[in-house]
């Protein structure tokens, strides 16, 4: 099977008579990178990403290689994407491991031993570090540690798209790099197409291969991190004063300096 790709043609979306989105297009996104949603507050990154996920009502075509995902129904649709919310329910009745055992299960069409699937649950929260958190109800657990979950939830149904909403936005910094780290892993080894959202503009530079940057609704900027992420942009953008290095080891990094 080749690299799935995700092609957004004509998309637009709104509440009512407000538009958030309008006429979007968007070249083919390509399996096997992450691409990462970036733009200043109301920008409607959430909106695009909601709409992906098939979530909201949506006029134009969402083709996942020659799928076309706005025509499905939910459960068809939730076959192939995955879509992780910022905002998670509070009040869930089960434990860490059942909450990905279940995910696992409910992914599937074909037939997987009970061994097997208790293997992948557990591998799932081992790669994000929460092994020890399995037999924990998940509504004992902090805000960062539930976020840690949901992606486990996420990650271990294997997707063919995987949205992910500001999955960082609770933790310290070892856990967001660690975060980072795996979604980036998981998108090479498996082929599979990321899309996140992130504020964290250093962030989306460090670990996305493609940055697409919104500004009500439209596309300001799409493309490598170094073409896509300018002083020049951000100041169009954001309204700060920033400086875009390439420090000795590659990586890129953003230093915002101050408002404009």
């Amino acid at each position: 099977m080749g690299t799935p790709k995700l092609s957004i043609e004509a998309l637009s979306v709104g509440y009512g008579r407000r538009k958030i989105i309008e006429n979007l297009s968007l070249p083919a996104i390509a399996g096997g990178a992450v691409t990462a949603l970036i733009g200043p507050n109301a920008a409607g990154k959430t909106t695009l990403l909601r709409a992906l996920a098939g979530l909201v009502p949506a006029k134009g075509s969402i083709h996942l290689d020659d799928t076309e995902l706005t025509s499905l129904s939910v459960a068809g649709h939730a076959r192939h994407v995955t879509y992780m919310p910022q905002a998670l329910p509070q009040r869930v009745a089960l434990t860490v491991f059942e909450a990905t055992l279940s995910a696992l299960m409910s992914a599937r069409d074909d037939a997987i031993s009970t061994a097997e699937a208790h293997e992948r649950a557990l591998h799932a929260l081992d790669r994000l570090g929460i092994a020890d958190l399995a037999l924990r109800g998940l509504d004992e657990l902090s805000g960062g540690q539930r976020q840690l979950a949901s992606l486990a939830q996420s990650i271990v149904r294997e997707p063919t798209v995987l949205l992910l909403d500001e999955p960082t936005s609770a933790l310290d910094i070892h856990h967001q790099l660690r975060v980072m780290q795996l979604v980036a892993e998981v998108a090479r080894e498996r082929g599979i197409i990321v899309v996140i959202v992130l504020h964290d503009i250093a962030q989306a530079a460090r670990y996305a291969q493609r940055i697409v940057l919104l500004e009500q609704g439209a596309i300001a900027a799409d493309g490598p991190p170094d073409e896509a992420i300018t002083p020049a942009t951000l100041a169009r953008v954001y309204k700060v004063e920033a400086r875009v290095e390439r420090c000795s080891h590659g990586t890129l990094q953003v230093i915002v300096d101050r408002a404009v």
